[in-house]
């Protein structure tokens, strides 16, 4: 005799690979945006069959609810506003991620470098209030490596450092940049 509890049960969790893998996928995209490989990824630890894996995510790619390149936008536009993080470190990311280099590219080049180099200047200018007691090789090599680590270029986070500490009467276009590194 089978209670009302086991039907529930049955109806929520399907037998046929297909919805099991469809229900993992959706499951997972509920809670935030997700690229292919991690779908594939995912799929693959539960057990998933790889031609159903496959089925399933063209199907989900079919109706929009994969699409790596505006997963890729996504991340960066949401990387760069709210991270302020630079095009390497987001290249970085997206690759992590499993986006292909193509689809990586593509949405790195949406960042306007002077977008960029104005987000490492409030970067500086933020960081730079809590250094006023330090000496200027310090704050320059602190600063230059939080830029790197956000993944802004060497010259680019130099140049914006120097140029920071330039207005508030430094003379740090004495430091060496090969201290940076």
């Amino acid at each position: 005799m089978s209670t009302g509890a086991d039907t529930d049960r049955t109806e929520a969790e399907p037998t046929d690979p297909e919805s099991s893998a469809r229900n993992v996928c959706l499951r997972l995209l509920t809670a935030r945006p997700r690229s292919r490989a991690e779908l594939a990824g995912a799929l693959a630890r539960k057990g998933v069959a790889d031609e159903v894996a496959a089925r399933v995510l063209d199907r989900l790619g079919e109706v929009g609810l994969v699409d790596d390149a505006a997963y890729a936008d996504l991340v960066v536009r949401s990387g760069h506003r709210h991270r302020s993080m630079g095009r390497r470190a987001l290249s970085a990311e997206l690759r992590r991620r499993g986006v292909d280099d193509d689809t990586v590219g593509e949405a790195v080049a949406t960042i306007d470098p002077s977008e960029e180099e104005q987000t490492a200047r409030q970067l500086v200018e933020r960081k730079l209030r809590a250094m006023s007691g330090l000496d200027d090789a310090t704050r320059v090599r602190r600063l230059a490596g939080m830029l790197a680590r956000r993944g802004y270029p060497q010259g680019m986070a130099y140049r914006v450092v120097r140029e920071a500490l330039r207005e508030l009467g430094s003379d740090a276009e004495l430091v060496d940049p090969e201290h940076l590194t």
